[in-house]
């Protein structure tokens, strides 16, 4: 029986359809989703110790707290499923190949290097696939730590975009429209803004590859576990409970260090002292410096949506690709100020 990479033709394409269809369906098993399931395991773990840390918060039965009807069979979550599996489908054959290449970043950020100053200055191509020896184990934690930052600033500003300017908020309302959360909100999110979301980070990891490939001479690689850049493992680890009920804060010191699941929670508040607050992704640096960051002192309680009563119409997968689009061409597509603005 032929390889996968054997095939041509008509079953070539069969089982590139067949693997696109049912791709989605085994998340689980994919290292770089948050549904993997060593990602929803700890997440399932961190659920239990916040439930009985705070026993008295609520409901007393684990289940009907954080797994209740409510939430899970919500209208809302509902239509995230479907989306999920719709989007699983159509964004990598159709959206995926107009996202910012960090490889092709990389490349021109290192040519430039070499026609600035030089070819690299140590042994290698210089081209990300050489020998060279500008490496080490201080290198490596030096490229794993700059690469993770770089990632991080590129989600926090691409985020920016789209709550600063009217013509992407009315893409991001998709994902803000999401009344219930559930780890399946992550995926809530319009090819516009994935398309966003995907090229902020690859154009700033992509200079930092160029120049680290210019100064190891094309050695350089950062640390990886279960094949996933080490410290993005780390964060994934507690990243569904983002997008959950289940009200976890680092305190008040260490969430003006990194962006706690509460902190996101509190992104997706209707309330307008929270509008606009805790953009960022595992870091609170760039929300500290950009004026963004909110740290709760105490648990709070809040609805979550757009706040204006419109979240109905994005609650079917027609309407989380199109209505943006009407909203977009119904109202001009001019940069300002929105209800969910900075």
């Amino acid at each position: 029986m032929p390889e996968p990479d054997q095939l041509e033709g008509f079953p070539r394409l069969v089982f590139d359809v067949v693997t696109a269809l049912i791709k989605p369906l085994f998340a689980f098993k994919q290292y770089d989703s948050f549904l993997y399931w060593p990602f929803l395991a700890v997440a399932l773990v961190l659920a239990i110790v916040v439930f009985l840390s705070h026993r008295a918060d609520g409901d007393g039965n684990f289940f009907k707290r954080y797994f209740n009807r409510r939430i899970w069979g919500h209208v809302s979550a509902k239509a995230d499923y479907k989306f999920y599996y719709i989007n699983g489908v159509l964004f990598p054959a159709i959206f995926a190949p107009v996202i910012i290449s960090g490889v092709w970043v990389g490349g021109l950020a290192e040519s430039g290097l070499s026609a600035l100053l030089g070819a690299s200055p140590v042994e290698g191509t210089g081209t990300g696939t050489g020998t060279g020896t500008g490496t080490g184990t201080g290198t490596t934690l030096l490229y794993t730590v700059l690469f993770f930052l770089a990632y991080d600033f590129g989600r926090y500003m691409a985020h920016y975009v789209q709550h600063r300017f009217t013509i992407f908020w009315h893409f991001h309302k998709v994902h803000h429209s999401a009344e219930v959360l559930t780890p399946f909100t992550a995926y809530r999110v319009h090819p516009v803004d994935l398309i966003l979301m995907s090229s902020f980070p690859a154009f700033a990891t992509g200079l930092v590859n160029g120049g680290f490939n210019y100064w190891s001479g094309g050695a350089a690689g950062f640390y990886l576990f279960f094949g996933l850049h080490a410290l993005i493992f780390v964060y994934n680890l507690i990243g569904n409970l983002r997008h959950s009920h289940v009200w976890l804060s680092y305190g008040p010191v260490l969430n003006q260090i990194f962006i706690s699941p509460a902190q996101h929670q509190i992104h997706h508040s209707v309330e307008q002292r929270h509008w606009g607050q805790n953009i960022g992704f595992a870091l609170a640096f760039w929300d500290r410096l950009f004026g963004t960051l909110y740290v709760p002192k105490e648990h709070e309680h809040f609805a979550m949506g757009l706040g204006d009563g419109t979240e109905a119409r994005y609650h079917s997968v027609r309407g989380m690709y199109w209505q943006p689009v009407r909203d977009l061409f119904g109202q001009g597509g001019d940069g300002g100020k929105d209800s969910h603005g900075l």
